[in-house]
């Protein structure tokens, strides 16, 4: 039985007729829209820049595209990748009356014939696959997310910021050992306390001090 928070696909059951359905490719400096209008036989594409306020006048403009028609939409939903613009755009969305979600991107599954090729226009396409089985209730289409509050994923923000710290300090640590493994130096600990202090007590197997570009 289905689960009302299954994120593995919907729970509301889609009236296609009047349910204007979009995705986005989004990059750092452009989005490009996709959509599927009732009533429309060609499926509209739209390269924008990184604007909500463009973006929420081209879903205005594509209702208004599918009421003359004939068909009135009740229903606007919009999906996404998760990336680096995180989820702002989906909590703006919902806040002016429009269905957002957020897709896992390891989710979406690609055709073994396309994963060489890679543009926008083939990922819209994909993402419109993905999206439209899961608003049907189809299993195994795509995998949303839960989309946070400001104040959730603020939150999870010192976590993120200690992940990321650790991580530097590991890259940092094991490049400093590696500069001292070529001059045969396998003993020293960078992270010891002090341990910058015992640099220049180091010898090599040879006998002789470590470099200067090393020391540096």
């Amino acid at each position: 039985m289905q689960k009302a928070n299954d994120l593995g696909r919907s729970s509301t059951v889609l009236e296609q007729d009047s349910t204007l359905i979009v995705v986005i490719e989004m990059s750092l400096s452009s989005w490009l829209v996709a959509g599927i209008v009732p009533g429309l036989d060609r499926h509209p594409l739209k390269k924008l820049g990184a604007d909500e306020d463009a973006l929420i006048q081209l879903l205005h403009r594509w209702r208004e595209e599918a009421t003359e028609c004939g068909h009135a939409i009740t229903r606007i939903a919009v999906a996404f990748e998760a990336g680096r613009d995180g989820f702002w755009l989906a909590r703006w969305l919902r806040a002016r009356g429009v269905e957002a979600f957020v897709i896992h991107s390891t989710s979406v599954a690609v055709p073994r014939e396309h994963r060489r090729a890679k543009t926008d226009r083939l990922d819209t396409e994909h993402l419109k696959r993905a999206l439209l089985g899961w608003l049907r209730g189809e299993p195994n289409h795509c995998q949303m997310t839960e989309i946070p509050s400001l104040d959730e994923e603020d939150a999870r923000r010192p976590n993120r910021e200690r992940e990321n710290h650790v991580s530097q300090q590991t890259s940092i640590v094991n490049r400093l050992k590696a500069c001292l493994i070529r001059l045969g130096i396998r003993n020293f600990k960078p992270t010891l306390r002090y341990a910058s202090e015992r640099l220049d007590t180091l010898r090599t197997p040879e006998g002789v001090p470590l470099p200067p570009n090393t020391v540096a």
